[in-house]
């Protein structure tokens, strides 16, 4: 009696614990999956921001602006006082500027929405990649001719993979360029 409420006990548990198993898998993927890969999403900013003008026509370097790209992990999103430093001059009547002059004034910091993101669970060090020599646009797209920027290049582990397998064909640019790392906990730490 005792064994056949074993073997009742797994028939009936063991395909639901494994439904339950997939299922998990199957919705964080796919959830993570969207995040990762979120081609076309460009959201409204709190203030019209041209990067077309900015590193297009003036080209400003990216890294003036986005001053933690070349450091350290994060590119990190201008501050308003970045922004001020040219601005407390240049273009002082434009709306959009009065809009940030009263986000400085207040000591406010502009609430950007985040266009480019990789999942939490990745590492991902910006310095080792731009101090190599790897362009802005191989991964942002041409960041120059953006009026408004929008994702429209994969982050996803394939894409990622794609570019450290084969650099000599993605970088062209770059002399004597090696294939990056592959190993899992380049990324996943």
């Amino acid at each position: 009696m005792k064994k056949y409420l074993i073997d009742y006990g797994l028939k009936v548990r063991l395909p639901i614990l494994l439904f339950v198993i997939i299922a998990t898998f199957t919705v964080t993927y796919y959830a993570s999956y969207s995040e990762r890969n979120n081609i076309g999403y460009q959201p409204e900013q709190p203030i019209n921001f041209s990067h077309k003008l900015h590193a297009g026509d003036m080209k400003i370097d990216c890294k003036y602006c986005h001053i933690g790209a070349d450091k350290s992990r994060n590119a990190s999103i201008p501050t308003v006082s970045i922004c001020m430093g040219c601005h407390a001059l240049a273009r002082k009547d434009s709306p959009e500027i009065q809009k940030l002059t009263d986000f400085y004034n207040k000591g406010i910091p502009i609430p950007w929405k985040r266009v480019h993101k990789v999942p939490e669970f990745v590492y991902f060090n910006h310095s080792a990649h731009v101090n190599t020599g790897i362009v802005c646009q191989t991964c942002h797209g041409n960041i120059q001719d953006m009026e408004v920027v929008g994702q429209i290049r994969n982050f996803t582990m394939g894409a990622c993979l794609d570019c450290h397998r084969n650099a000599h064909e993605n970088l062209p640019y770059i002399k004597n360029v090696k294939n990056g790392p592959e190993n899992c906990w380049t990324c996943h730490r």
